[in-house]
């Protein structure tokens, strides 16, 4: 059964070697070898991830004579955002929820002495 989109993005967003590519494609285009540099591993290991990154759709291979150049495709990464907004918006709510019944703990506390001290 074939992975849904939403997985086979994160599974390539998990390693931080594609992390890392993701991060210099978004200052633009750059070939395979351009790519490689900051790595201490081999051109075909490279290829390896930029291939799990294009079949994650994370990024796009043109041509241009000789030279493939990669670079960044955002509309999968704004699904993730859009999956992940949805939890945060749930945890800003709950953490709100915390902070005022803390808030009231704190208030009712602070009475409680004020009276003890009278």
């Amino acid at each position: 059964m074939p992975a849904d989109p939403l997985s086979t993005t994160f599974a390539a967003l998990a390693d931080p070697t594609r992390r890392a590519i993701l991060a210099r494609l978004a200052n633009g285009s750059a070939g395979v070898t351009e790519l490689a540099e900051p790595f201490d591993m081999s051109l075909p290991a490279i290829s390896k991830h930029i291939k799990v990154l294009e079949r994650a759709g994370l990024i796009a291979r043109g041509r241009e004579a000789q030279w493939r150049p990669c670079r960044l495709e955002t509309a999968r990464l704004r699904e993730v955002s859009g999956w992940l907004d949805r939890y945060r918006e749930f945890w800003d709510q709950r953490l709100d929820r915390l902070d005022d019944y803390l808030t009231q703990l704190q208030t009712t506390h602070e009475a409680a002495h004020a009276r003890d001290d009278d």
